[in-house]
């Protein structure tokens, strides 16, 4: 079932929907894994990261980028971080360590892809280092 609908529609009405139900998603599935969210929609003049977590056992701080699809294509969510997307997370990882003084600290960039099928439970995976 969505959560989000409109009447009469068997799809999620916009795409901000999609990616907030994705979001929420991969935010959860992480908590799960054993990671602490620090922010959800960081936004800076440098960009956005859809989460920002801490790995409790390794102590690195993740950038993670979401990306949700609805029903299968012939590309997987993930192949969407191309190389324009990695250099902005770059810079909103540099802008989100200056400012919050993390310290020295391991930074890592994450996927997660998300497939949302009506009828069928989400596939979610869950990409360590997937760019650097």
């Amino acid at each position: 079932m969505w959560p989000f609908r409109r009447k009469g529609a068997d799809h999620p009405t916009t795409t901000q929907a999609i990616g907030a139900r994705g979001e929420s998603l991969a935010q959860k599935t992480l908590r799960q894994s054993g990671f602490r969210i620090l922010a959800r929609n960081y936004l800076c003049s440098a960009g956005e990261a859809d989460l920002i977590a801490e790995e409790k056992a390794t102590r690195d701080i993740v950038f993670v980028e979401v990306k949700t699809r609805t029903g299968r294509t012939h590309v997987e969510p993930y192949a969407a971080v191309n190389a324009a997307k990695q250099i902005r997370y770059r810079r909103v990882a540099q802008h989100y360590m200056l400012t919050h003084e993390i310290g020295e600290r391991t930074v890592r960039f994450d996927v997660v892809s998300i497939v949302l099928t009506p009828g069928q439970s989400p596939e979610i995976e869950h990409i360590p280092n997937a760019f650097a």
